[in-house]
């Protein structure tokens, strides 16, 4: 990132010392294969278990027009990261959004930085109105952490997905850029 002030998130002065949010580098497949294969992590996603490197590593090689892919580090580690993938035609103004956070790292902040992160940047610089995402109903932390930032339910999609050995359900939630 851009050392120029205009450039930086409007929070990235108040982040805690040793945190930095940055794009995402092809030289962070292993670290990232490696979150997303932890099993609370994995828990809060459609992703099946064991992901390969050379399977992230080439969709990190070939992004979608439009996205935006950020890490969140504390000391150099890698503990959460977000998507962004902004869509096409009549629905331009509208990108959908998906995160994580590394299970040892939980409930300590990381996951509101990252969301601050890329709301900024699409309200700020990418002029995205409708932020969208699906999360699971037992989620709540994540569900609170959403509303906090302006999400709301939009509705129920039942047996969304298939998790240790059953359905669950998601809610689909929607921010609107005022």
């Amino acid at each position: 990132m851009s050392e120029n002030k205009e450039n930086e998130p409007r929070d990235r002065a108040r982040l805690p010392d040793g945190v930095v949010v940055r794009a995402v580098r092809l030289s962070d497949a292993e670290e990232i294969t490696d979150l997303i294969n932890l099993p609370g992590y994995r828990a809060g996603t459609l992703r099946p278990p064991y992901q390969r490197i050379e399977d992230v590593r080439k969709k990190m090689e070939s992004p979608s027009p439009g996205a935006l892919n950020l890490v969140v580090t504390l000391n150099v580690k890698i503990v959460g990261n977000c998507g962004l993938n902004r869509l096409s035609g009549r629905r331009q103004h509208v990108a959908s959004l998906g995160m994580g956070v590394h299970d040892d790292f939980t409930g300590r902040g990381f996951g509101r930085i990252l969301l601050g992160a890329m709301v900024d940047a699409a309200d700020d610089w990418l002029d995205i109105k409708r932020l969208e995402l699906t999360v699971y109903t037992d989620n709540e932390a994540a569900i609170a952490l959403y509303e906090k930032f302006g999400f709301e339910k939009e509705g129920l999609l039942r047996s969304f997905g298939y998790r240790a050995g059953q359905y669950v359900d998601a809610y689909t939630m929607a921010r609107l850029r005022a």
